[in-house]
């Protein structure tokens, strides 16, 4: 008998069955050689109401004795110089794990995977935003947390501007190593994570957690990893990226590790697509579709850029909505898209269709040798560093909201 009863509740629903067997999840299956089944459900139920033992203990030791500003000054310190003599257990134990880089660890794929993440400069944006995240909130109990620590209060504007200056810190070159930049941004979200777990628990009395999971638990940490990699990946994909396998395995193996240092067991954690598919398929069997704050969700990040202050005229913020509208409507399946509620607007294929064009002269022209691919690297983190930096001045405004 499984925690709480849980079942693969939704492996006969409609959105579960048109996704595996006709939209995006169909070509995923086609893409990586999945075999996908419900077999092993019975092995990933217990890490639905799993959360990250180690992480929480130090918040409760560091995080819940203090102002939320001195534990992180603190947890900053140990981060970046190592932990200290006098610390508590807790701290101890997550650092001994964190700064011993497992075996499994291969420096010189994460550092291709990340020249990758570079490379696919403006796409590799559009596809986090409109195709990762988007996909994320038609699973209802995935945005459950989202909407329950005020995600909508606080912001789309915000909101994407942490998750853009996590996304980057994390996938620059040699960014992992420990006491690193990346290194110290997954560490940060760890706690983070943990923090809004309790915070969840703490002020949401009428949590089903029986339904929905515990709060940001190890089986809704491991999709969401989906989402940041192979997911990611899939999008480049249909923007027309040519990916060839070692591009593939290295983007995989470089999340494979960030999400490591964020906490979710090993057990869940693949750097082959074949797999993670496989994995994805039976998570997907719990959860419904989206649900009203799906719903606000999606459309406050459609018009995150109407309210972005970093775009001064008006007629821009309404040009780059259509831009992630149109591809939107170019990468998710139609039906997700009209679950979401996501309008298609007129000639919604023009811009993504051009970015497929574009991407495809530019594979031809770097296979010539016409253009070196070190400039297309590039010029893909000036713009992706030009872009975070445009978010953190906005964000940085203490009057912003």
């Amino acid at each position: 008998m499984t925690p709480h009863n849980l079942t693969p509740r939704y492996k006969d629903a409609p959105h579960f069955k048109n996704y595996w067997e006709h939209g995006n999840g169909k070509a995923l299956i086609e893409w990586s050689g999945a075999q996908v089944s419900l077999e092993n459900f019975e092995q990933f139920v217990p890490y639905y109401y799993q959360k990250d033992e180690f992480g929480d203990a130090v918040l409760q030791d560091i995080y819940l004795t203090k102002s939320y500003k001195d534990a992180t000054a603190q947890m900053q310190g140990w981060i970046r110089n190592g932990i200290s003599e006098d610390a508590p257990e807790s701290a101890k134990k997550l650092f001994a794990e964190l700064e011993t880089v497992p075996d499994w660890v291969d420096k010189n794929l994460i550092n291709r995977g990340a020249e990758f993440c570079a490379f696919s400069g403006a796409d590799a944006l559009i596809a986090l935003r409109d195709y990762s995240l988007m996909t994320g909130y038609d699973y209802a109990y995935l945005s459950k947390p989202l909407a329950a620590t005020g995600a909508l209060k606080k912001g789309a504007v915000k909101r994407l501007g942490e998750t853009l200056d996590f996304w980057v810190n994390v996938t620059r070159p040699n960014a992992l190593d420990v006491h690193a930049k990346g290194y110290e941004y997954a560490i940060k979200t760890r706690m983070i994570h943990c923090y809004a777990r309790h915070s969840i628990t703490k002020h949401v009395p009428d949590w089903d957690a029986a339904t929905w999971g515990t709060p940001i638990n190890l089986w809704d940490m491991m999709a969401t990893n989906v989402g940041f990699s192979l997911m990611f990946m899939d999008g480049l994909r249909k923007l027309g990226i040519q990916i060839s396998d070692q591009d593939l395995r290295c983007v995989l193996h470089l999340w494979k590790y960030v999400s490591y240092l964020l906490g979710i067991p090993v057990d869940l954690l693949s750097d082959n697509p074949k797999k993670m598919v496989e994995h994805f398929y039976v998570w997907t069997s719990v959860q419904p579709p989206a649900d009203e704050a799906s719903k606000n969700l999606a459309c406050a990040l459609l018009d995150e850029s109407l309210d972005n202050p970093s775009l001064k005229l008006k007629t821009s913020r309404r040009a780059l909505r259509y831009l992630h509208l149109s591809a939107s409507i170019f990468l998710l399946d139609r039906e997700v898209a009209k679950r979401l509620e996501i309008p298609e607007p007129m000639a919604a294929q023009w811009f993504p269709k051009s970015r497929v064009i574009t991407n495809k002269a530019i594979d031809k022209l770097i296979e010539r040798k016409l253009i070196n691919r070190k400039n297309i690297v590039k010029s893909g983190h000036t713009l992706q560093m030009k872009v975070l930096d445009d978010y953190n001045k906005v964000t940085e405004n203490s009057n912003f909201h």
